[in-house]
């Protein structure tokens, strides 16, 4: 069923009356005589595309309508045409070119030939749409919004199942004609009457469609062919043809494969699908979505292009947000997945959303980095709202991770060569009760390969939904304008038109720095948080009740007299709430006691529990901080407490991205004081003194276990400067520390319970060797060799202060037991 002048004549009726005995129509207008048809001039009916079953419709209803038959055959001049009828677009496949697709039928030409040659002919043009099914967003069934009608152009298969489905509600226009002999006049020739004969159907074909199931956003039916004809990938073509020694034509077409795997392929109909099936799964998944700020987008202008730079702790990430925009009323966005993503099935789901793919790495194929890089600017040219993870991975640890510079670099040159439409930054941050991968991450984390992302996976992981998983917490953070935040860093940088590679690679650090500061900002405080906090700075993960209730009133006080940020959402439950709330989770569990319940991880749980404390760690690192500082040294100076918190603050602050300046600290510093003062966790004995509370006090135990939450930070940081230490400066290169480091926090997790299940996390020790060489602590020579000087010991005393000496013990007699110092 693919084209219709490829069936015997003879066939054509037995087809028809196959199919009529399935369909039901609606025909517009419901009086034919309001065309205006002149019965005196030939009728020749034009569709928009080459389908047998399109055809058959338009020949069963041009004659219940009354009108002039399009089954009937068309003379002109001395020849004839079988039937009144022709399509627009004529081949189908993806891999078509835009000629092929748009290639003139034979009687249109024959049409435009005639009326050139002959002046007094003059044929009557009816264009006729005809619809399968409703609109996508009005249909309620999954399966029939998946072939509901769309831009896209179907195959025969699917063309079947649209038949099957939507036989019984097909929609038939016919329009008003057009008069053959207006594109016949003196001052074109052939060609130019024929493409202009094209053109005016085609748009009129193009609005008719769009009022029925709103605007194309298809970039392989839209967009491919102008991405092959920009300037910067005919280059790159070129380039390819000379380096390969191929042709032009084969490297042409090597450039059309790479944009077809990249772009997505936006299907209205896919779209609606998977909403109607996200819609059961969060209602058999979730307790529902708590959304914040989602009113800072109406602040954009249309003109403005958006780009969604969300958390990523899930694979849900990427259907979550898709799906609440959508049903608040915003364009869903392109996002950016990876190319591990683009499996069978799956993948052509996701690039029916609105997904397009990229390879983890572009090196060694220019071709296909020039052709991504267009096709990114393409898109932000034209406005089409983008999302994608500058974290380039998920979370496995709960942290924000450092960002990736890759295509937000692309992003930023991008606009730096085009910036007509002024683009915005939109941090999301998305929290969670429970993820559906936390045993996943315990496994990675633990040392075990990473599991490749297969739809046998998918389908396993979707068959263990049956648990609850709480609810999901969605913020939307300070927008982050790109013209101004460039400006503020480079003046008069839009006027440059001298080589931009060397300044915009700095922009592009200091705007993912910046963005990951905005994530952290607009973290929410759930529930969970709170408890795991709480609970996990103790010895056995079990705490008495009434503690729990003054820690989580403590944790709240900060939160409500020392706000992190404007954007952070504090969780507005009491304590008894938040108990009996992650209780029901499974995440807390009760211990019946004479002298007083006590409240107690269950287990197993406890590592599980460490991911969602470190998704608000940040917001509460400052004050652990300070409680850490004071409940390890007792009585200390305002001046010699700065200095600690300064100098602890230099790689604490870099590694979780803590929104003060160096100049801000003190003062937040002193809010925060003010508040454990206010709360008896601190004693001021003079302006310029501050104490802890009494040893055997319970407000010493309260300030200790504050304090206790930064500890695996803390540790971290003196196990590497340890490993360093022992190592000798020039000895060691930054693959083997980080390899030792790695190594040996796995085996103090194992000996001695470390409670933190990143503790052995390899890129959170590649990160702390980044900070410590942007400090100038370290430096790497051109072999690759680490080399520090007596500067090193400074971060060494100030990791002394604020641990405790059994700690830094067990650490240092690990180092030197366990790694074999280096040789000169």
């Amino acid at each position: 069923m693919t084209g219709f002048f490829e069936v015997p004549g003879w066939a054509l009726p037995i087809a028809r009356r196959v199919l009529f005995f399935w369909l039901r129509t609606t025909v517009f207008p419901e009086h034919p005589q309001g065309l205006g048809l002149d019965p005196t001039k030939p009728v020749c009916y034009v569709l928009q595309d080459h389908h047998l079953s399109n055809l058959l419709v338009l020949f069963e209803e041009s004659q219940r309508a009354g009108l002039p038959s399009a089954e009937a055959r068309l003379r002109l001049g001395s020849g004839s045409f079988p039937h009144s009828a022709f399509s627009l677009n004529r081949k189908h496949s993806l891999s078509a070119t835009a000629r092929e697709r748009y290639a003139h039928s034979s009687l249109m030409k024959a049409l435009v030939r005639e009326a050139l040659s002959d002046k007094g002919l003059d044929v009557q043009i009816v264009p006729v749409v005809i619809l399968w099914g409703r609109s996508p967003d009005k249909q309620e069934s999954i399966l029939k919004a998946l072939f509901s009608e769309t831009w896209r152009q179907p195959g025969p298969l699917r063309r079947l199942l649209t038949i099957l489905l939507h036989g019984r509600n097909v929609l038939v226009r016919f329009n008003t004609p057009i008069s053959l002999r207006s594109f016949a006049s003196e001052s074109l020739d052939e060609e130019q009457a024929l493409r202009k004969l094209s053109r005016v159907l085609r748009v009129h074909f193009r609005r008719q469609r769009q009022m029925a199931i709103g605007p194309d956003l298809s970039h392989r039916n839209t967009q491919v062919e102008a991405l092959l004809a920009s300037p910067f990938v005919r280059a790159a073509i070129a380039k390819e043809s000379e380096t390969h020694n191929i042709s032009l034509k084969n490297a042409q077409e090597h450039a059309r494969r790479f944009a077809l795997e990249i772009a997505s392929d936006y299907s209205y109909g896919t779209l609606h699908a998977l909403e109607l099936f996200l819609s059961w799964l969060w209602t058999r998944l979730y307790d529902g979505f708590e959304i914040y700020n989602i009113d800072t987008l109406t602040r954009f202008a249309p003109s403005q292009g958006i780009v969604y730079v969300p958390a990523h702790r899930s694979h849900i990430d990427y259907l979550l947000l898709s799906y609440l925009l959508h049903r608040n009323g915003f364009t869903p966005p392109h996002i950016a997945a990876g190319a591990n993503l683009n499996m069978p099935l799956v993948g052509a789901l996701l690039r029916r959303s609105g997904a397009f793919f990229l390879r983890r790495s572009f090196k060694g194929e220019p071709l296909y980095a020039a052709v991504f890089h267009e096709y990114l600017h393409l898109m932000m040219t034209r406005g089409f709202p983008l999302e994608y993870f500058i974290e380039g991975g998920r979370s496995r640890s709960g942290r924000t991770l450092t960002p990736k510079a890759g295509i937000l670099g692309m992003t930023v040159r991008s606009f730096i060569r085009e910036h007509t439409r002024p683009l915005v930054f939109v941090p999301v941050y998305i929290g969670y009760e429970k993820v559906i991968e936390g045993r996943t991450y315990l496994r990675e984390m633990a040392g075990k390969p990473k599991q490749k992302e297969s739809l046998w996976a998918i389908i396993k992981m979707v068959r263990r939904i049956k648990r609850v998983f709480g609810k999901v917490h969605i913020n939307f953070g300070e927008p982050l304008a790109l013209g101004e935040f460039l400006e503020s860093h480079r003046p008069g940088w839009a006027s440059e038109t001298s080589d931009t590679s060397d300044w915009s690679r700095e922009a592009t650090f200091r705007a993912a720095t910046e963005l990951a500061k905005r994530l952290n900002e607009a973290a929410v405080i759930n529930p969970v948080n709170l408890i795991a906090l709480a609970v996990l700075s103790t010895p056995r993960h079990m705490i008495d009740e009434q503690v729990l209730d003054r820690l989580l009133e403590h944790y709240r006080a900060l939160v409500s007299e020392a706000p992190y940020a404007s954007t952070t959402i504090p969780c507005t439950l009491d304590s008894k709430q938040i108990v009996a709330y992650v209780e029901r989770l499974g995440f807390a569990e009760r211990v019946m006691h004479p002298l007083g319940d006590l409240i107690r991880v269950p287990e197993g749980k406890a590592s599980l529990l460490a991911y969602f404390r470190n998704n608000v760690l940040h917001l509460f690192a400052l004050p652990a901080l300070i409680a850490c500082l004071l409940s390890h040294n007792r009585q200390l100076g305002s001046q010699r407490v700065n200095e600690a918190i300064a100098g602890i603050y230099s790689l604490i602050g870099a590694e979780l991205f803590l929104r003060w300046s160096p100049e801000e600290l003190p003062a937040a510093t002193e809010t925060i004081i003010k508040v454990f003062v206010k709360r008896g966790l601190l004693l001021r004995n003079e302006p310029k003194h501050l104490s802890a509370p009494e040893p055997n006090t319970q407000e010493f135990a309260e300030l200790h276990l504050l304090g206790e939450t930064l500890r695996p930070i803390l540790e971290r940081h003196f196990l590497t400067l340890a490993v360093l230490q022992h190592s000798g400066s020039g000895c060691s290169t930054r693959r083997a520390l980080e390899n030792d480091c790695h190594l040996l926090a796995q085996r103090l997790g194992l000996l001695y319970e470390f409670n933190s299940p990143e503790h052995a996390e390899k890129t959170t020790f590649s990160a702390l060797i980044t900070q410590l060489i942007d400090a100038s602590l370290l430096r790497e020579d051109e072999t690759g060799l680490l080399h520090f000087d007596q500067r090193i010991t400074t971060p060494l005393a100030h990791a002394e202060l604020v641990l405790p000496a059994e700690a830094r013990q067990t650490i240092r007699r690990m180092t030197s037991s366990e790694l074999v110092k280096p040789e000169n």
